[in-house]
């Protein structure tokens, strides 16, 4: 990886000259990069923007953040996705108020032991807040120098991380480190990029790159085909009483752990009421709706009715248009279905 070793001053003229003016950039204090790194984890920068501003608003320091209840803490982040993230955002943050007095630990080491973050973003965090030359190696990192370099293995194997974190390690000025890393997120994200043909003719690497020179960048990187996803039928229930609709919280782990949900199930069967305790209602058709997650994809089918009696199984709450704005945290799984139910409240 010879090539690596030109690159820091032309990545670096490109990276000051090209930047996006992002929040996180222009105040870059650690426990700002930290959210920014968790949030921006599979998730693009302009859908981070809004949700960055209000978390910060809500939980401007580790303190706030440790104590926001899990109904406030699943709010803030709904919509986002990888809920995970957010309860090893305040598991850390509960880390940092016990074991640190409160205060962002500023080593590599004591950074990476924070529940939710990995060597990437312990990288992240390391370098840009606190300058330490710390690689920080995330897809757009792979890619990038994967193309540069003409490296044909698999950016999905560890091993091939491990090979583009010492080669980093290697290369990365001591002076500004952050800068560096950032520049090739960046780089990749902008320039060099995942899907479709890159931009190489605004790429400051194009002179050291070897897939741009040997008419590879379409074969470059190589990443192994992931696993075909599982398939899930769900009937998805929007039972209303009045001007509410009712929510059950999902079970404390799995997917979409500690979240409200419109009543759903694999199998719709007759005696759906009588498993629940609840009378039968009379239920029309609501639609159809569809959510990929990273393994499994829904396909569901609603249907709606009214039920007589405001008796709920435990767990389950009546929700009004104001509790579903304010209070409860439904996720984006159940996008589909928001202008039913919206519409069926907006009647009383």
């Amino acid at each position: 990886m010879n090539e690596l070793s030109q690159l820091a001053v032309p990545l670096l003229t490109w990276y000051r000259e090209n930047a996006r003016a992002l929040p996180w950039r222009s105040d870059p204090t650690p426990y700002h990069v930290w959210v920014s790194e968790i949030m921006l984890q599979q998730t693009r920068v302009a859908a981070v923007l809004d949700y960055y501003r209000r978390f910060l608003e809500a939980a401007p320091c580790p303190a706030a953040l440790a104590s926001l209840s899990p109904d406030q803490l699943m709010k803030l982040w709904q919509g986002l996705g990888y809920y995970s993230r957010a309860r090893n955002l305040q598991k850390a943050a509960v880390q940092i108020m016990e074991d640190h007095a409160g205060v962002f630990p500023n080593t590599y080491e004591a950074i990476r032991a924070l529940a939710g973050v990995g060597d990437y973003t312990a990288g992240a965090i390391a370098s840009i807040a606190f300058g330490l030359p710390v690689p920080a190696v995330d897809g757009n990192v792979l890619r990038v120098t994967a193309r540069i370099t003409g490296d044909g293995g698999d950016i999905s194997t560890p091993a091939m991380k491990k090979k583009v974190t010492a080669a980093l390690a290697e290369v990365i000025p001591l002076d500004a480190p952050g800068d560096f890393n950032q520049a090739l997120m960046e780089l990749g994200a902008t320039v060099c990029l995942p899907n479709g043909a890159p931009l190489c003719e605004k790429c400051p690497a194009a002179a050291l790159c070897q897939a741009f020179q040997e008419g590879r960048t379409g074969e470059l990187p190589v990443k192994a085909a992931k696993k075909a996803r599982r398939v899930e039928e769900r009937t998805v229930y929007l039972l209303f009483h009045g001007d509410r609709v009712a929510l059950r919280r999902r079970p404390d782990r799995g997917l979409l752990a500690g979240l409200w949900e419109y009543p759903n199930e694999l199998t719709a069967g007759a005696d759906w009421p009588e498993r629940w305790g609840l009378s039968a209602p009379c239920l029309e058709q609501a639609g159809t709706g569809k959510h990929i997650f990273t393994h499994i994809e829904w396909r569901m089918t609603a249907l709606a009715g009214e039920l007589d009696s405001p008796a709920l199984p435990e767990g389950w709450v009546w929700a009004s248009r104001e509790d579903l704005r304010d209070a409860y945290a439904v996720p984006n799984a159940f996008q589909s279905f928001r202008g039913t139910v919206l519409d069926r409240l907006g009647h009383f």
